[in-house]
């Protein structure tokens, strides 16, 4: 059965400690896309306001480093509550090196794919990765459908994940739809980010 990571982009933000508490009995645990304007050309969740928002629940948060620099903001977001740190595999320069810094400061690690990448380039790091998150979008677009593309790229890493018995969950972010929901469970997601 699929999992929720809850994310509050979507959420009213004016009232994100109210939307955390109605969504709450839904979700497994909540993303939080964290977005510099560089990366993507987003403003979107900050330390402060993680931090802010930890005491609302008990349920782990994602968080999600759509930044150019995703190595300068491990600290600052495990120092605000963050319980999960994916980052986008294209935006680091060292990438064995920022799962290295999350797994060292005791937190799961992640990585995003963007929709042009392979599965090849995770090849050197399966054995790190708690979460690979397949973005079935544009990097950054909110409300946008999902790539067609996107259930058979769940189904090779879920494959991969399953033939070397790894515990790398599978999580689909982007274009999460009632059409879509089915087909990304069937193609063998552990999570959505609705």
């Amino acid at each position: 059965m699929l999992k929720c990571s809850t994310s509050l982009w979507s959420a009213d933000l004016a009232q994100l400690a109210a939307e955390i508490k109605r969504v709450e009995p839904y979700s497994e645990r909540f993303h939080l896309d964290v977005a510099d304007g560089h990366y993507v050309k987003t403003l979107l969740f900050f330390p402060d306001q993680v931090k802010a928002l930890r005491p609302h629940t008990k349920l782990p948060f994602e968080v999600h480093l759509m930044t150019t620099d995703p190595l300068g903001w491990i600290e600052p977001f495990v120092e605000a509550g963050a319980d999960i740190l994916i980052f986008c595999f294209d935006s680091a320069k060292a990438p064995a090196e920022v799962l290295r810094v999350i797994n060292s400061m005791g937190k799961k690690a992640g990585v995003s794919l963007l929709l042009s990448e392979s599965l090849d380039l995770l090849e050197p790091y399966w054995e790190q990765l708690d979460v690979v998150t397949i973005v079935g979008t544009a990097m950054g677009i909110k409300g946008a459908s999902m790539d067609p593309s996107v259930p058979g790229k769940i189904r090779a890493a879920k494959q991969i994940v399953n033939e070397r018995r790894l515990g790398t969950v599978i999580e689909a972010d982007g274009g999460i739809r009632r059409d879509t929901v089915p087909q990304i469970g069937a193609a063998g997601a552990d999570f959505i980010v609705p």
